[in-house]
């Protein structure tokens, strides 16, 4: 099994610069590379270069740049580069399918936060230090970087990646052959249904509420945005108090992504330790959260009629905020960790059809959902919570799922 590990890093005042020059040179490397490749496809040639053909040069640049790109470990340098490559290859297939090209573009400093060393021991060392109470990781360039390791690393090292996050620092410890922890067998199996109102209401009925973090933070983070755009969009450098207003709206972000992230790691681990099986919605978010298309008016050029764009924006916000992709992902991680199962079923009618599992009849009618909250069946005359029938649903063709399994 592979699982990532997420430190934070204490460095020096020296070894923070160090870091942020190691930060600019690898991306200096990188808009160099973009640079070469689109002059070469813009000349009458059409020539095509390929990463063989970049990393080939990487020997001849630090020759050339002792102080800058000969400071930094090689096998870094090729990170960046195939990282480049692996854009371009996403850009041909967008391309080649007809979806959105998105042109692979420039980066700024402040866009290039992440520097990837392919194997633990070429220029990095995780543990540096063995003899030291205290752990460290050693890079090339920056030196034994004091790391804050909360919980034991298991498995093999394969690969570390160091990260900005505002003022902080992380590395990130990619670990292969993760021995799994399995957890006693309850004999439990659950169906959880998903929503705005509620974060979640499993198949007993029991609402895990919304914590609607992005709500909470909103005023705070408006004023901060405000102040922000008083200041120009695009200038060659920024002020002392430009930059801080902008370290101010990256913080917000960066603690309501955080407030997310333990939540969905708290509920995340409730539902595995009480659960054998576990059955939820497979959920689009991509497409649930798709602006609705604009409707011209016929009798008026240029004119258009309303969509309904105002409330979809506002059911997209509370989609956004709830996490429901990151929340199914971190499930079925711990579920693999302890050897639990996870089961999608197809959310068609989940909430519309009354529930077999409760004693229902069956029957799939859009009037059964009387309200956003009531489901009342028309043919029968089952009421219930629409989450908890929702969830009941689930529940079942999970069950289905698993006799077919056997």
């Amino acid at each position: 099994m592979i699982r990532a590990y997420k430190f934070l890093m204490r460095p020096t005042v020296g070894q923070t610069a160090a870091l942020g020059e190691m930060l600019r040179d690898h991306c200096s490397l990188y808009n160099g590379a973009l640079q070469e490749r689109r002059d070469a496809y813009r000349h009458v040639s059409k020539t095509s270069i390929k990463y063989g053909d970049q990393s080939a040069q990487l020997k001849d640049i630090r020759a050339f740049d002792p102080e800058r790109q000969g400071r930094w470990s090689f096998s870094s340098q090729q990170a960046t580069l195939r990282r480049l490559d692996k854009a371009f290859a996403a850009f041909f297939r967008r391309v080649k399918s007809g979806d959105t090209p998105g042109y692979p573009r420039f980066k700024g400093l402040g866009h290039f936060d992440t520097v990837t060393f392919p194997k633990d021991g070429d220029g990095c060392r995780w543990d540096s230090t063995p003899h030291d109470s205290r752990t460290r990781v050693r890079l090339q360039g920056v030196g034994h970087v004091r790391v804050h390791q909360h919980r034991p690393v298991r498995g093999r090292v394969k690969t570390i990646s160091v990260k900005r996050e505002g003022r902080r620092w992380y590395v990130i410890l990619a670990c292969d052959d993760v021995p799994a922890e399995p957890l006693p067998v309850t004999g439990s199996i659950v169906g959880i249904d998903v929503g705005t109102v509620h974060f979640f209401t499993d198949s007993g009925g029991v609402h895990v509420e919304n914590p609607r973090f992005l709500d909470k933070m909103a005023a705070g983070l408006a004023a901060a945005q405000r102040h922000l755009d008083t200041f120009p969009k695009r200038t060659r450098r920024r002020t002392r108090k430009h930059r801080a207003a902008a370290r101010k709206v990256a913080k917000l972000h960066a603690k309501i992504r955080r407030q997310r992230l333990d939540h969905h790691h708290k509920q995340a681990l409730a539902l595995v330790r009480e659960h054998d099986v576990i059955g939820h919605e497979k959920l689009n978010t991509a497409g649930m959260t798709k602006a609705p298309a604009p409707k011209p008016d016929p009798g008026k050029d240029g004119a258009f009629l309303p969509n309904g764009a105002a409330a979809k924006a506002g059911l997209n916000k509370n989609i956004l905020d709830a996490g429901w992709g990151l929340f199914l992902g971190i499930l079925a991680q711990k579920a693999e960790s302890a050897a639990r199962r996870v089961i999608p079923v197809d959310a068609r009618n989940t909430s519309r059809t009354c529930p077999i599992a409760a004693g229902g009849c069956g029957h799939v009618a859009k009037e059964n959902r009387v309200t956003q909250a009531k489901f009342e069946c028309v043919k029968c005359g089952f009421v219930e919570n629409a989450d908890t029938v929702g969830a009941l649903n689930v529940l079942h063709r999970a069950g289905l799922v698993l006799c077919d399994a056997a």
